[in-house]
């Protein structure tokens, strides 16, 4: 059910190595101890269900197609000039070897900003899960294509237990089927093709009329301004993830403004 000989596959085995050297540092009895600390999980949700666009805005240094996006000596700031434009969440990359992110930057927003946080990154084990909570986040990326059915419905359900927001993200049909398998509530299109990392802006467009409408749909990759997000909404988007775009652009703020509540025609 996996890809295989992949990016995609690369990506996770150097995910598993460095998850195995936190696990030895801080083992999972005593990083659930950091739970009580943790802010009470936010609900993204009815901002996401409301009417017009909704950002999700993504702190973001580079990328395994793209390479070095932005300097990004801040990442507490440039969540608050997202939050300030109106982003109804914030994603942050914490995957180190491919994206150049760390839980440091999480924690860092998490303490800047009032909106939800999403842990972006690929997780394959509890542990993330639990240490996405400890640093704050309120919602975390489960991605179909990295995950057996089995894990992936174990996975959900201990994020929820967690309080935490499931995004669950798909690339074609039978991942669509798989998430919506496992209760899925936020399902994201990636455009982005993980074995290749080619973009196809037509794979939104495809894939939304298969996720039901009480399903909160999420257009991720290939949006680089305006016209890409009045697009997307107008293929079923209740919501936009947006990274590269406004890690690139020179006023986050107001970009992350010009996305926002964009209604379907």
């Amino acid at each position: 059910m996996r890809a295989t000989g992949s990016v995609l596959d690369e990506i996770v085995a150097g995910v598993r190595e460095d998850l195995a050297r936190r696990q030895a540092e801080m083992p999972l009895d005593r990083l659930r101890t950091h739970l009580d600390g943790a802010p009470a999980p936010r609900d993204p949700m009815p901002h996401f269900r409301a009417p017009g666009s909704s950002v999700i805005a993504e702190v973001k240094r580079k990328s395994p197609s793209k390479g070095a996006l932005a300097e990004i000596p801040d990442p507490a700031a440039l969540a608050a000039a997202y939050q300030s434009g109106g982003a109804a969440a914030i994603s942050v990359l914490t995957e180190e070897r491919r994206f150049g992110g760390s839980l440091g930057d999480l924690r860092a927003v998490r303490a800047a900003v009032d909106v939800p946080v999403l842990r972006k990154d690929f997780i394959v084990e509890s542990y993330q899960l639990v240490e996405a909570r400890a640093a704050g986040a309120d919602l975390a990326l489960l991605i179909v294509a990295a995950l057996d059915d089995d894990t992936l419905r174990r996975l959900h359900d201990e994020a929820r237990e967690l309080g935490l927001t499931v995004l669950v993200e798909t690339h074609d049909e039978a991942e669509v089927e798989r998430a919506l398998g496992v209760g899925a509530e936020l399902v994201g299109v990636n455009s982005r093709n993980l074995k290749t990392l080619e973009v196809d802006p037509d794979t939104f467009g495809r894939l939304a009329p298969l996720i039901p409408g009480d399903v909160v749909r999420v257009a991720e990759s290939g949006i680089t301004g305006l016209a890409d997000v009045e697009r997307f909404v107008g293929e079923g988007a209740d919501v936009v993830l947006v990274g590269e775009a406004l890690v690139r652009d020179g006023d986050p703020e107001t970009a992350v403004r010009t996305m926002t509540g964009v209604s379907r025609a």
